[in-house]
């Protein structure tokens, strides 16, 4: 098995744990209260590792390297407006399937911006892993997916977004001077948490200036959200720098997988046809994209 594609499986399975750490704050928190515990906690650990991996060495930073951080840190923090956005519409599932072309999209941002070409089993695999996503997304019918309206637009915005921040982070990771790997990785997730906590403290204080108190209170709990949360990101950033970010995200719905499983054990709720077909059609994807990359 490819490195990147087990960084990969392990980073989904790391933004599930974060995610339903996540939910359990949205009863205290705003949703943008709770958004903003996954960048602010996530700064000390972040700055940990990326201090052990860089230890006795000194990164080259150079000015590409700001832009494209610059640039996905903005693109994360809109693209996360967007789908929530999306999800106020009243249309849920219409706004999450849409949201979840963002491997698609990514294919032909990275092509464009950083040169990033991909076979035609690649774009096979996405197809079909997202033909799953959108099985999994909920009970859709073909009229609701092909009718415009705002869940849709906003899905497709997020998408969009999503896409040109995974594309400019891992532009940032190949644009530094010196540093392996996992140095890259780790240098531009702490970079880019570092600017998101900022720009989100910012806006919190201006537009609800109580929650970041409130979310200081929530530190015990929290403080795990920022872990679970740095982990993966670490993963995210390490495998887009080992491997097309298209194929990373694509592969990376296999969170999707995970999120199923745990409503089945953990909420005993029974899964129906469509989403077993949604669950093959994803796993089918992921192998021809494993098999193919």
């Amino acid at each position: 098995m490819e490195l990147w594609f087990g960084i990969t499986v392990l980073a989904a399975f790391l933004q599930n744990v974060r995610s339903l750490l996540q939910k359990r704050l949205t009863g205290v928190l705003s949703v943008n209260g709770a958004t903003y515990v996954r960048f602010v906690y996530a700064v000390p650990f972040a700055a940990l590792y990326a201090g052990f991996l860089w230890y006795g060495e000194t990164p080259n930073v150079n000015s590409a390297f700001i832009l494209y951080v610059v640039a996905g840190a903005v693109a994360q923090i809109v693209a996360t407006a967007c789908l929530l956005a999306s999800f106020t519409t009243g249309n849920f599932a219409v706004g999450t399937a849409y949201s979840k072309t963002e491997a698609a999209q990514a294919a032909l941002f990275g092509l464009l911006v950083l040169g990033d070409a991909i076979s035609g089993w690649v774009v096979a695999g996405i197809a079909i892993s997202l033909a799953g996503v959108i099985l999994l997304s909920g009970h859709l019918r073909w009229q609701e997916l092909t009718r415009p309206n705002r869940a849709m637009w906003l899905g497709l915005l997020s998408a969009t977004a999503f896409a040109v921040s995974v594309i400019a982070f891992r532009g940032a990771s190949l644009a530094l001077d010196n540093g392996n790997y996992l140095q890259r990785a780790g240098l531009t997730v702490l970079v880019a948490v570092v600017l998101q906590t900022l720009m989100m403290t910012g806006y919190l204080q201006l537009r609800e200036p109580g929650q970041v108190c409130a979310v200081a209170r929530q530190w015990r709990r929290a403080v795990w959200i920022g872990a679970a949360g740095m982990l993966a990101s670490a993963g995210w950033f390490t495998a887009i720098t080992l491997q097309n970010a298209a194929v990373v995200r694509a592969v990376g719905q296999i969170e999707l997988m995970f999120t199923a499983a745990t409503s089945v054990w953990l909420l005993g709720e029974r899964l129906r046809t469509r989403e077993v077909v949604g669950m093959v059609l994803v796993v089918g994807g992921i192998w021809l994209l494993a098999s193919a990359s």
